[in-house]
């Protein structure tokens, strides 16, 4: 193969050569095309071939063909004449060198011939204007001489020939299309359509800029094409978690106590009448019985509040204001829950208003007895486990009709902590409504409730299962329902209502959870034998 990096490139003339004759690559050949000066490719120089030596250019008239056939060579003579001038440089095997040079170390030829059979075969149509020679060449325009027909230019560049043979240079192969330069003023009007493209794609850019501007404009102005909602769209089923807070809301209170220098306390609580009355804990308004308290409604006034009574037993007290434009809450009956049901817990926790919490019944008829001795409550509380926080205290526990079944009212805490440290841990108690309202009607009429009791003392020091009754003689209290019904000291009270009695509080928040004249049926353990006694619960005397 040719070394191309050795090879010079061929130099490219369109200036006749006045020494040879036109059939020998001189002036011009026969079209009136200007011919290039042919000559043979070596590796390390290309020399022209003598000129009594070289092949004709072929020529598009046939006159002038029919006159130029005597003087070609054959392909014989043609090695020969190449042999007497670069025989020596390129010495072969014995006597002689191959028929052809060039197809023993050239390539050049071969792809002279391939690339100019595919610009004769794929030649573009050419406008008729460009058919005569340019002028920029040197060749005239018009006919090529007599009987000689106009020739097609093709729009491209000629490239230099490469080893002068015959069907390449300008005169192209046989039957093909010359090849020649566009004309200067054909490539002089590209200019302003070139400018024209490049205006048009600044123009699209600027309007494409402009156009997602305003776009985003549109978007950051809050404008949309999406529909709006729907009219009522943002109300709730009734029965419904949402629709039950939004009907409760407006009837919860926050509590607020100022004991000067006892400090201060936050608490919860919900209207119960017309009349201006909240009921909340006892343990939330107690610090302000000497100082204010005041109390928060859910539209942000505030109003003054008096206490009307509480009830450290129940743990119970009711506060007036006021206002009597606001509208209670409706007290259900908690003697229908079971465990499972769902309820909603509302209120304050941690001085967070109008907060509301969701969860279920998780225990019935759980003896609680929060505050401290002689001060505690006595609770036959509803167990939740809604979220229950301080602050919660004196807040509604609603079912799922919106109804008030109990009053949050304490929490269980991790063994070790302390009111500040402690939080809600899925442990909540709520005073059942019903023991809620026959003490919120007693402390409203008269300022005071009055308990249920049946006139024993019992023993705080018993271990064992059940409360026992101490044994001393004034432990009964002298006509007494226990006295009447035949309880004696020393005897352990193991049921109630026939429901197991294994504490002495399990059996205090049995008795209060009853009301005064009611009957009930009282199990003891006597010498072995279980003994049920019946007796109509009493008052409790006035203190």
């Amino acid at each position: 193969m040719t070394d191309e990096s050795r090879t010079p490139e061929p130099e490219q003339s369109h200036a006749p050569d006045a020494a040879l004759p036109p059939e020998a690559g001189g002036a011009q050949a026969a079209g009136g095309v200007p011919s290039e000066q042919t000559g043979i490719i070596d590796l390390d120089d290309t020399r022209a071939i003598p000129a009594g030596a070289t092949r004709p250019i072929g020529s598009a008239d046939p006159a002038v063909s029919t006159a130029s056939a005597a003087a070609r060579r054959s392909d014989e003579e043609r090695d020969e004449a190449w042999f007497d001038v670069f025989g020596g440089e390129h010495p072969g095997d014995g006597a002689g060198v191959p028929a052809r040079a060039d197809a023993a170390w050239g390539s050049d030829r071969a792809d002279a011939l391939a690339e100019q059979a595919h610009r004769a075969t794929y030649a573009p149509p050419v406008d008729p204007a460009l058919a005569a020679p340019s002028a920029a060449h040197g060749a005239p325009s018009g006919t090529a001489g007599a009987g000689a027909t106009t020739v097609p230019a093709y729009g491209g560049a000629v490239p230099a020939d490469l080893d002068g043979l015959p069907g390449d240079g300008a005169g192209g192969p046989p039957g093909g299309v010359p090849l020649r330069d566009e004309p200067a003023g054909r490539r002089r009007r590209r200019g302003p359509l070139v400018l024209a493209v490049v205006g048009l794609c600044l123009l699209s850019g600027v309007i494409g800029g402009v156009a997602g501007q305003l776009a985003e404009d549109r978007i950051n102005t809050g404008v949309s094409t999406l529909p709006p909602p729907g009219p009522g769209s943002t109300q709730r089923p009734a029965g419904s978690v949402a629709n039950i807070a939004a009907n409760a809301l407006p009837s919860v209170v926050t509590i607020k106590v100022d004991a000067g220098s006892e400090g201060s306390a936050t608490g919860s609580g919900f209207v119960v009448d017309g009349k201006g009355h909240v009921l909340t804990n006892n343990h939330v308004v107690a610090p302000g019985v000497g100082g204010d308290i005041e109390v928060v409604l859910s539209n942000g006034d505030t109003e003054k509040a008096t206490i009307v009574g509480r009830d450290e037993s129940y743990d119970l007290a009711v506060l007036k204001i006021a206002r009597t434009d606001l509208t209670p809450l409706q007290l259900g009956p908690s003697d229908k829950v079971v465990v499972g049901d769902q309820v909603i817990a509302v209120g304050a926790p941690l001085g967070l208003d109008q907060t509301v919490t969701t969860g279920i019944v998780s225990a019935l008829n759980r003896p609680v007895s929060p505050g401290e001795p002689g001060e505690s409550s006595y609770i036959n509380a509803i167990q939740t486990d809604a979220a229950i926080n301080p602050g919660n205290s004196g807040g509604p526990l609603l079912d799922m009709a919106g109804k008030v079944i109990g009053v949050n009212s304490a929490i269980a805490r991790v063994p070790g902590t302390s009111g500040s440290t402690g939080g809600s841990i899925g442990l909540g108690f709520a005073i059942p409504s019903d023991q809620a309202r026959r003490t919120a009607d007693q402390l409203i009429a008269t300022g005071r409730a009055s308990h249920p009791v049946i006139g024993v003392g019992l023993d705080r020091t018993f271990s064992g299962e059940g409360a026992r009754v101490v044994d001393k003689p004034d432990a009964v209290t002298a006509g007494g329902p226990a006295a009447k019904a035949g309880v004696k000291p020393g005897d352990v009270i193991v049921g109630f209502e026939g429901k197991r009695i294994r504490t002495a509080d399990q059996l205090i928040v049995s008795i209060r959870a009853r009301a005064i004249g009611e009957t009930v049926t009282l199990t003891v353990e006597r010498d072995g034998q279980d003994v049920d006694l019946k007796m109509t619960l009493e008052a409790d005397p006035p203190k």
